[in-house]
């Protein structure tokens, strides 16, 4: 039982920042500079996940290719998991 209830939480977890790289993707558009409330969450949510990835990958110009390669990381590991 306990084991179930880890798999689900890792899964609610995974599917959570999923979502918080999406919004930031969108949010890139709409608001770059992120001074709304929310944008400023979602930035500081997403970038200790976003930043090790951006410095590894190589410069695209005005590309930014980091939460591609994240989002594809956690649905990996989400498969993995359950």
């Amino acid at each position: 039982m306990a084991a179930l209830f880890l798999v689900n939480f890792v899964r609610f977890v995974l599917i959570g920042l999923e979502v918080l790289i999406f919004a930031r993707v969108l949010l890139s558009w709409v608001d770059p500079a992120g001074r709304g409330g929310i944008a400023r969450f979602v930035v500081q949510t997403t970038e200790p996940l976003l930043a090790p990835v951006r410095r590894l990958l190589p410069r695209t110009g005005m590309f930014d290719l980091s939460p591609l390669v994240v989002l594809l990381v956690l649905g990996a590991i989400l498969r993995a998991v359950g």
